[in-house]
């Protein structure tokens, strides 16, 4: 048996993380060494040119995607790194995989499950190394930093895919298709006992077989495996109020995040959250054990999860309505059994306010609300398909990105088709990751005779893509290509007005257009104080008039060939 390699936090003092260099290095020897067990290899590179590697292990020496597929192997997928300053996973699946190399009893208890994993993510944030970037984490020394070399947050970009490493995501996760993943993180926020907390990927995107085996089944039986190895673990710490004390609420997992887009391809998902004020060996230790208990479950019931998983891409095939958005159900919370620190408040020496404190000396233990149900409060009737005009090729390239079929239109053809007309927005006041991201959108569904024009994408949810298609071009989902400024264009008028023209044309069209009248007359009512604005008063004409209209202003270009039969 060769000497066992350690890892860069083993060799030191237990609270260093290694370098990228040394990281790629390791793998590259394991690789060299154990050619029958592990496949590693550059597959992309960042915004920065850094190179992003992929790693594969396999018990019996098949590296082969299409033939894992075929067989249909279990994928457990292991990403690490998204966060720099959060390394734990990126160590501690090193030493994971080096004892699939090194001890053959732990290999083969593998069996025909693969293990995929992605060493660093955001590999430029990585090379970005301090000691003061994260001012409430214990350690490590040095670590990386939380945006890449474009200054994004990579945990929000799983949707937009503005850089390079989230590209290479989307075709990953496309290309082989995992049963489960674990993306590994370390958590800001409450003070509490628990050093390892968990989001997981919200149960109603995975349908009705799949969503309820993983929030009665899985989970359960990775919070007692997590206990039973010595590190109890409590749902992610996220306060309905100041503290856990009054309640902790689900995260919503959105498609920006990892778990949220992999629940799009009916991916069960996991982001392991340590806590950040527990010492690094803490951290370390909990989330290997993590990663290795799920890992388990997906090597024991890997059969079931996908047979779960093509239930579950079979049904929404025949969908008949899709949920788009969801809300936190406050009614009807649950309860988690909580060990916490009191909490205390008391005057700060800084301002004229009163401040939060948790007394670890101490602890509590008690049942807590827990909130892990969500209501659906938009829902949509699912259409035969969209139609994608050919012009909007950064949606286009993301629809292929993530495998969605879609076929081009041959030749110019007329179709009836619906349509929504945007009405206002609420947009941030401030950038958002890249983004002026719409927070809240008023739609109106129409219906119209449209032309098809050579080369136009048409894209059937008869396809086990159908979600992703649905939750990126439905303007209201939660994270929808349009919520994140792919189609802004349309929200501007192109032509403009002279006022000492339009006036006289103004007092025509209140004259021959009834309706326009009825809402100029509304509108005044509503907003008296603008009637000593010119602008305001010739512009809301100008936009609602019937006369003057420009067909695509605020409307969405994407259209909705309706079902003949439900």
């Amino acid at each position: 048996m060769p000497e066992k390699m350690l890892t860069p936090y083993e060799k030191g003092n237990q609270n260093q993380t290694t370098l990228w260099t040394e990281c790629i290095a390791f793998y590259e020897e394991l690789a060299r060494r154990f050619p029958n067990v592990l496949r590693f290899e550059q597959a992309a590179v960042s915004d920065a040119g850094i190179p992003l590697h992929v790693g594969v292990v396999s018990a019996d020496g098949v590296f082969d995607r299409e033939q894992i597929k075929r067989e249909g192997r279990p994928v457990f997928f292991n990403n690490n790194g998204i966060h720099p300053g959060e390394p734990e996973g990126i160590d501690a699946c090193m030493a994971i995989v080096r004892d699939l190399c090194f001890e053959p009893e732990r290999l083969a208890a593998l069996g025909k499950t693969v293990l995929l994993f992605v060493p660093v993510y955001n590999v430029d944030g990585c090379w970005n190394r301090a000691n003061t970037s994260r001012p409430n984490q214990e350690g490590p020394e040095l670590f990386g930093f939380r945006g890449n070399s474009r200054h994004l947050d990579l945990n929000r970009d799983f949707i937009k895919c503005d850089t390079l490493n989230a590209q290479f995501f989307n075709k990953l996760i496309t290309a082989w298709d995992p049963d489960v993943m674990v993306d590994t993180h370390t958590s800001n926020g409450a003070d509490y006992t628990y050093t390892m907390t968990l989001i997981q990927t919200q149960p109603d995107k995975l349908g009705s077989g799949l969503g309820p085996y993983m929030r009665s089944t899985m989970l359960p039986q990775i919070y007692q495996d997590m206990e039973a190895r010595g590190w109890p673990t409590t749902p992610y710490v996220n306060p309905l109020k100041d503290t856990p004390d009054d309640g902790i609420v689900d995260f919503l997992e959105v498609p920006r995040f990892s778990t949220g887009f992999t629940a799009l391809h009916n991916i069960i998902g996991f982001m392991p959250e340590t806590h950040m004020l527990k010492p690094f060996r803490d951290r370390y230790e909990s989330m290997r054990t993590l990663v290795e208990v799920t890992m388990a479950f997906t090597v024991s019931h890997g059969e079931e999860i996908r047979r779960l998983r093509a239930e579950a891409k079979t049904a929404q095939r025949q969908q008949k309505e899709w949920a788009i958005s969801w809300s936190l159900d406050e009614k009807n919370p649950g309860s988690f059994r909580f060990k916490g620190y009191e909490a205390k408040r008391h005057p700060s020496v800084l301002g004229n306010y009163t401040r939060l404190s948790y007394d670890r000396s101490k602890p509590w233990e008690r049942d807590i609300p827990y909130y892990c149900n969500f209501v659906v409060d938009v829902k949509i009737t699912a259409p035969k398909a969209y139609v994608v005009p050919q012009q909007w090729r950064e949606v286009i390239e993301r629809l292929q990105w993530n495998g969605v079929q879609m076929t081009r239109v041959e030749a110019p053809q007329t179709v009836q088709a619906h349509y929504y007309q945007i009405g206002e927005l609420s947009t941030r006041a401030h950038a958002y990751e890249g983004h002026m991201f719409h927070d809240v959108v008023d739609v109106e569904q129409r219906s119209g005779t449209f032309t098809l024009n050579t080369g136009d994408y048409i894209v059937p949810l008869d396809q086990d893509n159908a979600r992703y298609a649905v939750e990126t071009l439905e303007p209201q989902a939660h994270d929808s290509f349009f919520r994140w400024g792919f189609f802004n264009s349309v929200l501007e008028k192109k032509e403009a007005i002279s006022d000492y023209v339009f006036e006289d044309l103004a007092v025509e069209l209140l004259r021959t257009e009834p309706e326009l009248k009825a809402k100029f007359e509304a509108w005044k009512a509503a907003n008296p104080e603008l009637l000593s604005n010119q602008d305001a008063v010739l512009h809301f004409i100008l936009h609602n008039c019937a006369r003057h209209a420009e067909p695509e202003w605020r409307r969405y270009p994407v259209l909705s060939i309706p079902c003949t039969t439900h």
